[in-house]
């Protein structure tokens, strides 16, 4: 799950702004007529007209009467971080379906200046932190239920939410040479969520892999 914790710069500046971000989503959804909404992002509408999406592996319930995010009954709240994500992913969404075809975090939008950083809170934190190598990849992958993909040693997609797709490569390493890995986006990312948030997202599915990577290598 996300960690207000973190300390990557982009997270920090997202909760600098958290706010704003959620109330200028909000005031956009509010525009927005809720069946559009629902074909845009590709999530659900239930028996009582609330819109329901899985983010991340958990599912969560937005009121197109407030759009206030929050879990299934019995379910633990989600943060106002979490909401913020999910908000801005519904206000951003514009239906494009996922090409298939994934580019590097240095083709996004306004990207370039901060590859340095993203990589190395991302791939790069993969890289090193990962037990097991790229078995231990591939079985923390597999556990999150990534897809196989053909790149690298190994890679895998991941549906992140509804229309928005991530995918992780891993090279394994040699003696000459370290491992590696990257986070690609869906040529289609943008048109779901902005840079920053990309980052973000990235920057937790990361997270999530090393956790699952840590939890079967203490089996």
């Amino acid at each position: 799950m996300l960690q207000q914790g973190d300390t990557t710069p982009h997270l920090r500046q997202w909760l600098d702004r958290l706010a704003p971000v959620m109330e200028l989503a909000q005031a956009a959804l509010r525009r927005q007529d809720a069946d559009a909404i629902t074909r845009r992002s590709g999530c659900q509408r239930d028996a009582d007209g609330d819109l329901r999406l899985t983010f991340l592996g958990k599912e969560y319930v937005i009121s197109p009467l407030d759009f206030r995010v929050r879990r299934t009954p019995g379910e633990e709240e989600p943060s106002s971080f979490l909401g913020s994500l999910i908000l801005t992913y519904l206000a951003n969404a514009d239906g494009t379906p996922p090409s298939g075809r994934w580019i590097g975090f240095r083709d996004l939008p306004d990207a370039m200046f901060y590859v340095q950083a993203f990589q190395g809170y991302s791939g790069g934190r993969l890289a090193r932190e990962l037990p097991g190598g790229v078995q231990g990849f591939r079985r923390a992958a597999e556990s999150l239920r990534g897809q196989p993909l053909e790149l690298g040693s190994a890679s895998y997609a991941f549906e992140v939410l509804p229309r928005l797709q991530l995918a992780v490569a891993y090279w394994e390493g040699d003696e000459e040479f370290p491992a590696q890995a990257q986070i690609l986006f869906d040529q289609s990312a943008s048109r779901y969520m902005t840079t920053d948030g990309l980052a973000i997202l990235g920057s937790q599915l990361v997270g999530q892999l090393l956790r699952a990577a840590d939890q079967m290598s203490a089996r």
